[in-house]
């Protein structure tokens, strides 16, 4: 089969063999694919958690039909419209664990239905589950333009969040958070932006920071969430490393959370996939929550997708069609 595969020379379409499932996995006829930042750095040879290097197979999120089961694998059956994430995804075919994959909506189409599983499960985790947002509390997405930020502001305004921020760094990009629930859209690059976040919350702070940045922002985040506040980092766009006012941390009394998938086990992301499932799933069947989708290539334009998200001027998802 053909595979997006990262070798000596690079990424590249290759032939490779095609997988077998076992015990719980799930054969997929993939259909469409979804990038995500994480895989540009794999594309480079880096690693993602314990992924990555010579002779992967890139990709972590499509959409596509069942094509075999595993011995063990449940609740789908061979012909079933399903999507889900995991690695090697930019291929024919791919492997899924049976608890990391949903049923897509007869509403959606493949390319639509690649765009949602990281989104869905990566915010909900981090809003809902971690976050513990309520009605009528102030959240504030860092990096809300991306894909997964634009899911977290819908989730925010789906479970009643009085007041929702967005960053973006770019000005067209922030003139349309509005249309995925922004209430106020700030300019992180701006030192001003932790200005107008107080004076949004009359001079408390959010109750909420989800935070895809990090690095710069770290301290600022600190000042822009209440006493007794929460921050959840869930990125790393601004960097790995920064100075961070531990006394400003403490004073605050702030909650400082990181979430990632890299470190978790299968039964963890199971039951992500299920609380998904089971809080917000009517949300996604009725399109409440949905992403755009930037543009569409096929997949041996897959080297031109890339590059279409490294100029990083697009809104939402880019997705590939195998």
């Amino acid at each position: 089969m053909k595979a997006y595969v990262y070798g000596p020379e690079g990424a590249r379409i290759s032939d490779v063999a095609q997988p077998k499932p076992k015990g719980t996995q799930v054969l997929v006829r993939v259909r469409a694919c979804g990038l995500n930042r994480a895989d540009t750095g794999m594309r480079k040879g880096h690693a993602h958690g314990a992924a990555g290097g010579v002779g992967t197979v890139l990709g972590m999120e499509w959409a596509g039909e069942v094509a075999e089961l595993g011995p063990d694998a449940k609740g789908v059956k061979i012909g079933d419209r399903i999507m889900g994430s995991g690695g090697a995804a930019f291929a024919e075919y791919t492997l899924a664990d049976h608890g990391r994959l949903f049923h897509a909506p007869s509403n959606m189409n493949f390319e639509e239905a690649a765009t949602l599983p990281v989104a869905l499960a990566t915010m909900h985790n981090a809003v809902v589950t971690v976050g513990g947002v309520q009605a009528g509390q102030s959240v504030l997405i860092q990096g809300a333009s991306s894909g997964v930020g634009l899911m977290a502001m819908q989730i925010a305004r789906l479970k009643g969040a009085k007041l929702v921020i967005g960053s973006s760094t770019d000005a067209y990009r922030r003139g349309r958070l509005r249309e995925y629930g922004a209430d106020l859209a700030v300019d992180s690059s701006d030192p001003k932006w932790v200005d107008e976040v107080l004076k949004a919350t009359n001079g408390e702070g959010v109750d909420l920071i989800v935070d895809q940045v990090s690095g710069k922002v770290a301290n600022q985040n600190l000042a822009a969430t209440k006493v007794k506040g929460r921050i959840v980092n869930v990125g790393r766009l601004g960097g790995t490393h920064a100075d961070f006012n531990f006394d400003l941390h403490a004073a605050r009394r702030i909650d400082y959370v990181g979430v990632t998938f890299r470190t978790r086990t299968i039964e963890e992301v199971r039951e992500i996939f299920a609380e998904v499932r089971k809080d917000i799933w009517g949300a996604v069947e009725s399109r409440k929550l949905q992403l755009p989708i930037d543009k569409v290539f096929a997949f041996g334009d897959i080297d031109q997708a890339f590059a279409h998200m490294e100029a990083n001027k697009h809104l939402g998802k880019i997705v590939v069609t195998v």
